[in-house]
């Protein structure tokens, strides 16, 4: 206890650990300020890329629907289409 009294009556040891502590917990840019930016960065990492995935998904269905066929298809499949003398039952799973 002594010894560590001694260093603490050394004015750069105390200067030097009063910053540390000051620089490590009550600075605007702390360490867990640090910490959560970390953790939303990579957050956001995961974010893009699903979203780039998506964009890939929905770029490669956009090139089918070039074609009229595959048009007609996609909007009786997923939009309910139906022509003038058709019935649509849906069938559902859940």
């Amino acid at each position: 206890m002594e010894k560590l009294v001694t260093y603490f009556k050394n004015k750069f040891i105390l200067t030097s650990f009063l910053f540390l502590i000051y620089m490590l917990f009550l600075d605007d840019v702390d360490i867990f300020t640090i910490i959560n930016q970390k953790r939303k960065y990579y957050r956001l990492l995961e974010a893009k890329a699903d979203v780039s995935n998506k964009l890939s998904q929905v770029r490669s269905q956009l090139n089918q629907l070039k074609y009229t066929s595959e048009l007609e298809s996609y909007a009786r499949e997923n939009k309910l289409f139906k022509k003038e003398n058709e019935d649509i039952f849906i069938i559902s799973n859940e």
